[in-house]
């Protein structure tokens, strides 16, 4: 065989190579989750009745979600928390909608005396959702809505 040909095809091989190793790479790794359709709600408590306040979302990702952490906070506070400060945060309810998606609710009560120490005006929602994977999306204003007097 002659040296040109050898080098040819060492050079074919090495390049065919490494395009398989980029794909494998490509297919390992962890993608991030998607946040859709969430929506914020809050409910004034009502005489004998609790308030509360509830964020949905449906979550997705190719691996499944394992978990989706929640803050929610008012504008006028100018908190703005960073992904680091969600981790400890509380977490909302998943519930498995397909292989891939998940719709979470994070819901907390508020009672009177709850909702006359609440700042008024707009409040933002930080999400922190996780993979199976181990892919992560933070997301610092995932929804909002205002808390009226």
């Amino acid at each position: 065989m002659s040296q040109r040909v050898l080098f040819s095809s060492l050079i074919g091989a090495v390049a065919l190579g490494a395009v398989a190793a980029g794909g494998l790479a490509l297919a390992s790794a962890p993608t991030e989750p998607a946040l859709e359709n969430g929506s914020a709600r809050y409910a004034a408590p009502s005489g004998s009745r609790a308030g509360s306040f509830t964020y949905t979302v449906d979550v997705s990702d190719d691996s499944g979600i394992s978990g989706l952490k929640v803050i929610a906070w008012p504008a006028s506070s100018q908190l703005d928390p960073a992904e680091k400060e969600l981790l400890p945060a509380e977490s909302a309810t998943c519930r498995s909608t397909s292989d891939d998606t998940a719709r979470c609710t994070y819901t907390i009560e508020v009672t009177e005396r709850d909702a006359a120490e609440l700042a008024k005006g707009t409040w933002y929602i930080t999400a922190l959702a996780a993979a199976e994977d181990g892919g992560t999306v933070f997301v610092p204003r995932a929804a909002s809505f205002d808390l009226t007097p």
